[in-house]
């Protein structure tokens, strides 16, 4: 088991996504995963019932704790819900995290339209911690927020809002096109080795809970493991991929992925962590 990811995030109630997909994704990839919880969530594929803050001091209680005794490879953030989560983060990072490769989920909406994000938070997370990120990956909604843009409807507009988060000061913007239209899904990497485009045919199911939880945790751990950023990116839609085509088919709205299918077609790197 290699590389070791401190996933700072919400509790899921109905295990899709969250800390409880994170954990899911980064263990099936043969990671090893600590975790900071930010707010609990009562949950299911239907909706976002209530929203149980935790105290930001506490947050940084669990982080530190983890990375003095256990370390960390790589650092991903998830829901941060309020302004005073977002700083008690953000300074934990600063102490205890420089050097340790960041992935920042900016997580805004569920799913199932439920905000998880209050409104005052973006400010503080534009400049508290995308600052400091290794990547962020927003999707186009998200993307759009981040950036004041009104609209992304094809690869122009990915590059442009791409280009204006990285100007944010985050080392590289993965946009991911799953809510443009249109039966191919385009994702694209922008850092300071230039662009990567992904492309990927559009799945037609409504069990696809969690994906951008789970693609940010398996990218973090790809990272944690060794490998360079394109490579991770690659890495994580492929499991994404497979995870959404084996989903388990449950729940009466946006279903679960199918986390533990076999990953055998995404080996561990042999880069040794430390």
């Amino acid at each position: 088991m290699r590389g070791r990811v401190l996933i700072v995030a919400g509790s899921d109630s109905g295990g899709g996504a969250g800390i409880q997909g994170d954990i899911k994704t980064v263990t099936a990839l043969q990671g090893y995963a600590a975790t900071a919880i930010t707010a609990l969530t009562a949950q299911n594929t239907q909706g976002v019932f209530r929203v149980l803050p935790v105290s930001p001091d506490f947050v940084a209680q669990q982080m530190r704790l983890v990375l003095e005794d256990l370390g960390a490879d790589a650092i991903k953030t998830g829901m941060l819900h309020s302004v005073a989560v977002i700083e008690a983060v953000a300074a934990v990072i600063g102490d205890l995290g420089i050097g340790i490769p960041l992935v920042i989920d900016p997580v805004m909406v569920s799913k199932s339209g439920a905000f998880l994000l209050d409104p005052e938070a973006i400010h503080a997370l534009k400049h508290l911690l995308l600052v400091d990120a290794d990547l962020v990956t927003p999707n186009v909604p998200e993307a759009m927020v981040l950036t004041g843009m009104d609209d992304i409807r094809d690869l122009a507009g990915m590059r442009r809002a791409a280009g204006l988060i990285r100007s944010l000061g985050p080392r590289a913007v993965l946009i991911k096109g799953g809510h443009m239209d249109g039966e191919t899904v385009t994702d694209l990497l922008f850092s300071e080795e230039g662009e990567a485009v992904f492309q990927s045919p559009r799945l037609h199911t409504p069990h696809t809970h969690g994906t951008g939880c789970t693609l940010a945790s398996a990218i973090a751990t790809s990272l944690a493991q060794g490998l360079g950023l394109r490579d991770a990116v690659a890495r994580a839609r492929a499991y994404l991929e497979q995870a959404i085509v084996t989903a388990p088919g449950i729940g009466h709205g946006h279903g679960p992925l199918n986390h533990g299918h076999t990953v055998a077609a995404f080996p561990v790197p042999t880069a040794e962590c430390e």
